[in-house]
């Protein structure tokens, strides 16, 4: 479900749906004895009541709490939007119409959630490889000693007075995070006219990437132009910039208003990951995945794993 909650207009669709895909009340009632977990809600209700009460009974029930019975009212919809045959209504006196407007309820019903259980389940497909890695990097000893010794290194390089020789030691920094992800890093490279400092691959994406240790926060000429370079590579291919100090707003802003290409990270982002608080794979995802939603392309590391 959207954000967890069934929309008003699914609400008012389950409810025309169980009206009518059950002609009579003890059909019903055995539908719901069997789809919903919690039995003693169905034998709760008044069922010398009229139908449409009954039902909507139980649904403003499991609607009013959703935090409780999201379980059961997606179990609910996931039953009533899997019937496909509705014989038992054709039988009935008028019944090829009683199976219409029987079918109708349940498309209109599926067509407002099944949106919401596609993003549901991804949802829980993403927490289930998020919890995966995290275990994967506890449990890995190797790659927590070099984590370590990385942000170490980084230490070194913060404490550092050559602000030129910051930036390189940076990127060196980088490919060795990306290699130690197993992201099949790219050193620095230069195209004609352009300069890249470095690539990796994900999931089926090139990553080109870009990163800069300066005073102040990186504004939309530099974002515009490492935009460019993103752009003019294959349909596949998303930049990460890395500015250890920020971005200015206008050029968040200016770059989060179309279709992003780019994911932004700063030094609050790879702190995170040296101290273990968030593995590198599971912080790009969340961005990207964030971005794809809402168009900002400048997710907050605090509002990951907060």
């Amino acid at each position: 479900m959207a954000a967890k909650r069934l929309s008003p207009a699914a609400i008012v669709a389950l409810k025309e749906s169980l009206c009518s895909v059950y002609w009579y009340k003890a059909d019903l009632r055995s539908f719901l004895s069997n789809s919903v977990s919690n039995k003693a809600l169905v034998s709760s209700l008044n069922w010398e009541n009229y139908k449409r009460q009954i039902v909507a009974d139980l649904v403003d029930t499991l609607t009013g709490n959703q935090d409780r019975y999201l379980g059961d009212l997606t179990k609910l919809c996931y039953e009533v939007t899997s019937i496909s045959n509705f014989s038992h209504l054709e039988q009935l006196d008028g019944g090829q119409q009683k199976a219409r407007r029987a079918k109708e309820a349940v498309e209109q019903l599926r067509q407002l959630v099944e949106p919401h259980q596609e993003k549901k389940k991804d949802e829980e497909e993403f927490e289930r490889r998020r919890k995966e890695r995290e275990e994967k990097l506890r449990s890995n000893r190797a790659v927590r000693e070099k984590l370590v010794e990385l942000n170490s290194r980084f230490m070194a390089i913060a404490a550092g007075t050559n602000p030129q020789n910051r930036g390189f030691d940076l990127e060196r920094l980088m490919y060795d995070v990306f290699e130690l992800f197993d992201l099949d890093p790219k050193a620095s490279f230069r195209n004609v006219g352009e300069q890249i400092d470095g690539g990796f691959f994900l999931e089926g994406t090139d990553y080109l990437f870009e990163a800069k240790w300066q005073q102040g926060l990186i504004g939309v000429e530099d974002l515009d132009a490492f935009s460019r370079k993103v752009e003019r590579k294959l349909e596949n291919t998303l930049g990460v910039f890395l500015s250890m100090n920020g971005f200015s707003p206008d050029g968040v802003a200016a770059h989060s208003s179309a279709r992003p290409s780019i994911i932004l990270m700063d030094g609050a982002d790879l702190m995170a990951v040296l101290e273990e608080r968030i593995d590198f794979v599971t912080l790009l995802l969340r961005k990207k995945r964030h971005a794809a939603h809402t168009g900002n392309i400048y997710l907050k590391v605090h509002e990951i794993t907060r």
